[in-house]
Parts: C-alpha cells; sequence; structure tokens
C-alpha cells in the first residue's frame, strides 16, 4: 500500500499565536457520513433514533472501520468522520456501512426509516491524534450532499486510485457547481459490485480452448517498510518477473497493468484468480539492509486458495536495476518450476477426469519429457484425455504427435519407421485443424528429417514453421536437428541457440541443452559438448538421445574413461539397445553414422 510520508510540522502563519504549531500534513481519505433527514426523525422519535444510531456507530468502530483500516475521528450525533490510507478501505467501509440499517428498517414505517448518505475525497491533509484538517474535509461533506439517500459519492482523487469491477461499480455524476467552492467538480457514485447479475464479456485466454497454458499472476510485492524510496523495489521486482515469465511457451502471465490493481488490497488469491482468470499468483514482501534486499515469495493456487510453494531469496538490491539480474531470474525460474511442478504431481495422483486441461497439457507434455517408460505412458493418457475434450484444436493433436517421436527416441517403439510414420499422420490432422500451426509444422517436419524419406520436404516446413513465428522456440529447436543432420553443422548451433534465447524458462530445458550439445557435437566443438551434454544430463538422467550425444563427444575428444562411463548409463536406461536396433531407428545420416561407431567401440552388441 502506497502513502506519503508525513511533512515535518509546519511554522505557524502570521497572527498564529506562537505555542500553536500546525500537525504534519499526510496524503489520506477522508469518509463523512451523514443521516439522512435526521432533524425530522429526531423530532418524530428521538429515543429510537438515537439507540439505532448508537447501534450504528458501535457497528463502525467495533467492525468495519478495523477490518478496513480506517480511524473514527469524531461522531457528530447524526454523523460520522473517519480517515483511510487508501481510497479503496473508505469505498467499501461506506459501501458496508449503508447495509447496517437494511434489518430495522424492514420492520419500520417508511416515514421512520433510516438511510445514509457518503462523500469520499483523497487529499493532503493536516492529521494529529485527535482530528483531521483541511479544505479536503470540506469537499468530502460536500459532495456527500450530492448523495441520494443510501448513496454514496467519491470524487476524482478517490475513482483514480479504486479498481472498478473490484471496489465497486460506478455512475459517472459528471461535474456539479458546490457551496462556497471556486470550481466545478467531478463525483461518481458508487456501489457494490453485484456479482448477481451475468457479465457479458469475450472469453479470456484461460476460457479459450486453444489456449491451455495455465495463467499465472504476479502482484507488486510489498515493503515491510515505510521508506516512501523503497516503495519502487516491489515494483521492479514484479515487473522483472513478469518480463522473464513471459518468455516462457507454457505460461500465460497476467498483464501488469491488471495485476497492479491487488497491491495492496489483502485480496486473497482465489478473488485474484476469479477476477484475472489466472490459475496461480505469486506475492510476497521485501525488506532492505542496506544495500542488500531479502524476498519473501507465496505461489498460491488460486482455485484451492492454499500456498504451493514459498521461498526467501536475498541478493544485492543493486542488482534489481540490471538487464539480466540475477536475483530476478532466480526468483522466476523457481515460480516457472513450481508451477510446472505442482500441476505435474497434480496429474499424478488425481483421476483424469478431475483434471483441468492445462493441467492435462503441461502434464502430458513434461511426463513425455521425463523419458522413463511409465511416465511416457501417462504422458499418452494424459494427451489423449485433451484430444478427446477438444477434438477440434490443433495443439493437443500436435503434442500427440511429437509423443510418437518420443517413443522412438527412447528406444521403445517395436518398429521405428511406423511410429514417425504415425507421428506424421498426427501431425497431419493437427495441421488439417490449423493450417498455421507451426508446432504441427516443427513436429511433422521433425518427423520427416529422422525417417529420412523426404529430407527437403522437412526442411521446407521447417523453414515455414520459422518464417511463420519467427518466435517459437520448438520450431527453431527441430530446424537446428535438421541441420545437425542434414544441412550445414555451423547452421544449427546458430539455431538451436537462438531457440534457447526465446525459451530461457522453458521446463524443459534438458531438452534445448541437449539439441544444442548435438548441434556443437555436428560442429566438432566437442567441448562445449560435453559440458553441455553433462548439464543436461543432470537434469534428466533418462534421455537417450542426450547420453549418446554425451557418449561421442567424450569417445571422440578422447575420454574414453568418460564414454565408457556414460555408455554403462545408456546401458541401464536401454537394456536391448543394439546396433542394429539403432541403425533401423532413423535415417542414416553422418551423425548417425558417428554414434554407430563410437557404441561399436565402446561394445555394444551387433544385435
Amino acid at each position: 500500500m502506497t502513502t506519503t510520508p508525513p511533512t515535518p510540522p509546519q511554522e505557524p502563519a502570521e497572527g498564529t499565536p506562537a505555542a500553536i504549531t500546525l500537525p504534519p500534513m499526510q496524503h489520506k481519505t477522508v469518509l463523512v457520513i451523514d443521516l439522512v433527514e435526521s432533524v425530522r426523525l429526531m423530532a418524530a422519535n428521538e429515543a429510537q433514533v438515537v439507540a439505532l444510531w448508537r447501534g450504528f456507530v458501535q457497528f463502525a468502530t467495533t467492525e468495519v472501520l478495523p477490518a478496513r483500516g480506517g480511524r473514527l475521528v469524531k461522531s457528530l450525533g447524526d454523523g460520522l468522520l473517519a480517515e483511510f490510507e487508501h481510497p479503496a478501505q473508505a469505498v467499501r467501509a461506506a459501501l458496508e456501512l449503508h447495509r447496517h440499517f437494511d434489518t430495522a428498517n424492514r420492520s419500520l414505517p417508511a416515514a421512520q426509516q433510516l438511510y445514509l448518505r457518503a462523500g469520499v475525497n483523497a487529499t493532503q491533509l493536516y492529521v494529529d491524534d485527535v482530528d483531521v484538517y483541511g479544505h479536503g474535509v470540506n469537499l468530502a461533506a460536500r459532495v456527500a450532499d450530492l448523495a441520494a439517500p443510501g448513496e454514496t459519492v467519491v470524487t476524482a482523487s478517490v475513482y483514480d486510485a479504486i479498481v472498478v469491477g473490484v471496489d465497486a461499480d460506478v455512475m459517472d455524476r459528471g461535474e456539479s457547481y458546490l457551496k462556497h467552492w471556486p470550481e466545478p467538480v467531478r463525483t461518481w457514485a458508487v456501489s457494490p459490485v453485484n456479482e448477481r447479475t451475468p457479465v457479458v464479456r469475450l472469453p479470456t485466454p484461460a476460457e479459450s480452448a486453444s489456449d491451455f497454458r495455465p495463467g499465472v499472476a504476479v502482484v507488486p510485492f510489498e515493503t515491510r517498510s515505510h521508506a516512501a524510496e523503497q516503495f519502487v523495489i516491489g515494483e521492479l521486482i514484479a515487473d522483472g518477473v513478469i518480463t522473464q515469465l513471459s518468455r516462457s511457451q507454457d505460461l500465460r502471465v497476467i498483464s501488469r497493468l491488471s495485476t497492479s490493481a491487488f497491491r495492496g488490497r489483502g485480496n486473497t488469491p482465489a478473488e485474484i484468480g476469479q477476477r484475472l482468470e489466472a490459475s496461480y499468483t505469486l506475492s510476497g514482501s521485501y525488506v532492505n539492509f542496506g544495500d542488500k534486499v531479502v524476498i519473501t515469495a507465496e505461489l498460491s493456487d488460486n482455485r484451492r486458495d492454499e500456498v504451493v510453494w514459498a521461498e526467501r531469496l536475498s541478493g544485492d538490491t543493486l542488482d534489481l536495476l540490471q538487464m539480466q539480474s540475477e536475483l530476478i531470474t532466480r526468483l522466476s525460474e523457481a515460480t516457472a518450476n513450481a508451477v510446472l511442478h505442482h500441476l505435474v504431481q497434480r496429474t499424478l495422483v488425481q483421476p483424469v477426469p478431475q483434471l483441468e486441461s492445462n493441467a492435462l497439457m503441461l502434464g502430458g507434455i513434461t511426463l513425455m519429457h521425463r523419458s522413463t517408460p511409465r511416465d511416457l505412458q501417462r504422458s499418452h493418457e494424459l494427451l489423449e484425455a485433451v484430444v478427446d475434450r477438444h477434438k477440434r484444436v490443433a495443439t493437443p493433436w500436435a503434442w500427440l504427435a511429437k509423443w510418437h517421436i518420443m517413443q522412438v527416441v527412447q528406444g521403445l517403439a517395436p518398429e521405428p519407421a511406423r511410429a514417425f510414420r504415425e507421428a506424421i499422420g498426427v501431425a497431419d490432422r493437427a495441421l488439417d485443424l490449423e493450417p498455421n500451426s507451426t508446432l504441427a509444422m516443427a513436429i511433422k517436419g521433425h518427423a520427416l528429417c529422422h525417417l529420412g524419406e523426404d529430407v527437403e520436404g522437412s526442411r521446407r516446413l521447417l523453414i515455414e514453421s520459422t518464417d511463420t513465428n519467427p518466435n517459437d522456440p520448438m520450431a527453431w529447436l527441430y530446424r537446428s536437428v535438421w541441420s545437425t543432420l542434414w544441412g550445414v553443422a555451423d547452421e544449427s548451433v546458430v539455431e538451436a541457440e537462438r531457440a534457447l534465447s526465446l525459451s530461457p524458462l522453458d521446463p524443459q530445458k534438458y531438452y534445448f541443452e541437449m539439441m544444442l550439445a548435438n548441434c556443437y557435437l555436428a560442429s566438432h566443438r566437442l567441448y562445449d559438448a560435453i559440458e553441455l551434454g553433462k548439464a543436461s544430463v543432470r537434469k534428466n538422467r533418462y534421455h537417450a538421445p542426450t547420453i549418446r550425444a554425451l557418449l561421442i563427444a567424450q569417445f571422440e575428444s578422447g575420454d574414453h574413461a568418460g564414454a565408457r562411463e556414460t555408455f554403462a548409463l545408456l546401458r541401464q536406461v536401454q537394456p536391448d539397445l543394439t546396433i542394429q536396433r539403432y541403425r533401423t531407428a532413423g535415417s542414416q545420416s553422418p551423425m548417425r553414422q558417428r554414434a554407430i561407431q563410437a557404441l561399436s567401440a565402446l561394445g555394444l552388441p551387433e544385435s
């Protein structure tokens, strides 16, 4: 919550007694409430009105104002004045206070019913322990006079600080000339958000049948200090994380313009998720110690209103200003991984019919890349479920095509050529539904590349996919594979590096690293291939193509001891692998011939 720090006490104006100084000025929101026709009501039944008003004041001071961060400044017998730090607090308090007399009014004759009118204004005021002073208080009282019974009217300073549809609904009242006020004042009448009225709206990406990515809302982080110069740090954290997460092809990140509305409001993750159509909310706080900053972050599952991940990170405050902030990168990577882990864990323990489509899709993709037979089987089950739910959407079909390719590269397909053709057929189904699907183009081109029966056709498809969407990391990744197997090795390095730069937070980063390692291998940059191959294996020790790339690089570099150790790992992952089986699992490219030479030298049986 942003507040303006108090200004120092000011010197008294000329003519003011020297012993009296002005209190400090602060930016406050004032709420003025009056009882409508109080004089008439008191004259008709004074005791009843006084009793009801006392009950109202007790309700205001013990329930509403404390819950909304308000302070009762004064009660006048038929009205009250309260001050708040933020306009949204005052507006919500006013709307709650209006409802106090609803129960009593149902049992009273129309002439005896009690109604309030309220005015809210945000401005600089003189504030001390007992009162608030300034013309801003007078303006709140004047706009309260514009309110009808049961209504709250706010000034522009309040309207600009609330979120319409979250804090309240509004009705523009235009400009009004107020008594003893030098110029017209623009006002709005506010009312509770009517959740019972159906709202007609366009479908959001979360509701679109073609977007299965989980939505993530990053709310500006809160400072534990009241120093105004530190408020900007929370904005830097949120902006940096949003920028980083937006580069992930697996997440739909809510705009900063939308999430900033929830700063300091105390909304629950469930409320934020409902308003922003986001599955997860990242929020937190920070504190400065000299030139260091400590960040506490929480990731919440909005649909279940529970924290699924939390972490404390620390670093240099100045690091947050860097283009490549280490602290922001660590926080972004941890967040992306936590979302992925939570979704995948749910796919492993919950029945398929109970899972949302985005969980099915992301879980299917992730388990496919974990590479074990059990995970691949569960992946197929999840992807089939998405295809069944969304038969007219291309993306699930494209990933199902990729699943058939993964069966081959892991050595689990009894007939590799047939599996590649099945992948091509499923990719064609995706392209029938969406001819411009770059993912489907790239996967079909990738299958044709491995099959080796239409090398030029696979090249055309991969070039078309990158031309159609130059920012699709999978398209560039599979184009690099073609260059590795059939094209120019140095071009494959450029293409794979571009793929990795387009998806730096990809949950399947090991897969991108494996592809780039193969590109280095094709360019005979053996030590680069070894380094990246080891990095990929550390993330996934069951992916056979990664192990083979590392093995070849170690063997050709003369590191035969390392190659034998990697060969032992390959035999664990693919115990039935033989030279003959490997030879028939794909095209006879130069890279495959290099692999056969290394595998034979290390003792892989012919058949």
